[in-house]
């Protein structure tokens, strides 16, 4: 399960499963870049605690929705590490909580839009080098509520859900090329995300999960770390859930 000697770039990696994700990919030995969008001083703490440790990363700030950003990110990120070979596309859009007879389609928008070009177009960054390198592996972070929507969820179940195709349809494409593409889906995660959520709502999700409990951001980062690791090398395609047994396929 080592990852000694691997170059990954997480994207909104400063907190909750992105900044666990980083730093459970350095304790594994991957030089990992923690991509943030707007809190530096909590991505250069997720760096300080993988220094501390005795691994290798850097803070790159860029919007992943925009092309010239993110390609200023990899440029950057291979300056100070070397060619990425681990993409890890996490960066969380928000959106618009409501039943839809009160969505408007402007949040509905920004939510399938953000979500799909923050995945775009890092992947349109790496894969080529990816290619000529003949590998690769890209682990995209979807939501159990792909599958199994929840009431006011319909522009995150729609968002997440072209997520999971985008990935599928790469793990067609690039499979040829030796570059694995998979989704990890979190059920409900203990993160700055959850944390407006009723501690009572919280307990009762847990009582409905087989393991009798929620996520943590370890958790995940854990499943994350197992799926790009060359133990997974025949994987690809795949959609694991990972929510503590809460949806089984």
């Amino acid at each position: 399960m080592s990852l000694k000697g691997r170059i990954a770039l997480v994207t909104g990696a400063s907190r909750g499963i992105g900044a666990a994700a980083a730093r459970e990919l350095a304790r594994r030995g991957a030089a990992v870049a923690v991509n943030y969008a707007n809190n530096a001083e909590a991505a250069a703490a997720v760096v300080r605690d993988i220094e501390a440790a005795g691994g290798k990363a850097v803070a790159i700030q860029a919007d992943v929705r925009d092309a010239a950003q993110v390609e200023a990110l990899f440029a950057r990120a291979e300056a100070a590490l070397g060619p990425v070979d681990t993409l890890v596309l996490n960066a969380n859009m928000s959106f618009p909580m409501a039943p839809f007879t009160e969505m408007p389609w402007e949040g509905f928008q920004q939510k399938l839009l953000g979500e799909l070009a923050s995945a775009f177009h890092p992947c349109k960054a790496a894969v080529p080098g990816m290619i000529r390198r003949g590998g690769g592996c890209i682990v995209a972070v979807s939501s159990g509520l792909s599958r199994h929507p929840g009431e006011g969820f319909a522009a995150h179940t729609t968002a997440k859900s072209g997520l999971d195709g985008f990935a599928k349809a790469l793990a067609l494409e690039l499979g040829p090329h030796g570059i694995r593409v998979n989704v990890v889906a979190p059920g409900l995660t203990e993160t700055d995300a959850t944390r407006f959520m009723p501690g009572d709502l919280k307990a009762m999700a847990a009582r409905h999960v087989p393991l009798r409990r929620n996520g943590t951001p370890e958790d995940i980062a854990g499943i994350i770390a197992a799926v790009v690791s060359d133990g997974c090398g025949y994987l690809t395609g795949a959609y694991i859930p990972a929510g503590g047994g809460g949806l089984m396929l």
